[in-house]
């Protein structure tokens, strides 16, 4: 039996992009509030965040980390910049400690 070649199969890439709708949902998902409440508060987020970047502004925005812009570039359809973004290594995705997410902090019982 002879060796045949086969045609090689070419990897297909998925967007690892966080688009508006999935933010909502997992904003949703993590506050335990309802999508009605939560999208005015992270569309107003968003708007404040871009106006700063905008500024050109120094943003230190624990857990998501110190933000800062390095450079930009006037585009015709709008502005590239490049973004410096330094996270603290411990705990990225874990919750505040608070009692209700550590039952270990709550006061102790007189």
């Amino acid at each position: 039996m002879q060796p045949a070649v086969v045609d090689t199969l070419s990897p297909v890439v998925v967007s690892n992009e966080l688009r508006k709708k999935e933010l909502f949902d997992l904003v949703v998902e993590r506050s335990g509030m309802k999508k009605k409440d939560v999208k005015p508060v992270v569309e107003a987020m968003l708007a404040v965040l871009g106006d700063a970047l905008a500024e050109q502004r120094e943003m230190n925005l624990q857990p998501l980390g110190k933000m800062k812009v390095q450079r930009g570039k006037e585009l015709a359809d709008g502005r590239a910049l490049v973004l410096k973004l330094r996270q603290k290594s411990a705990k990225l995705n874990a919750t505040p400690d608070t009692p209700e997410s550590n039952p270990s902090i709550l006061p102790a019982a007189e």
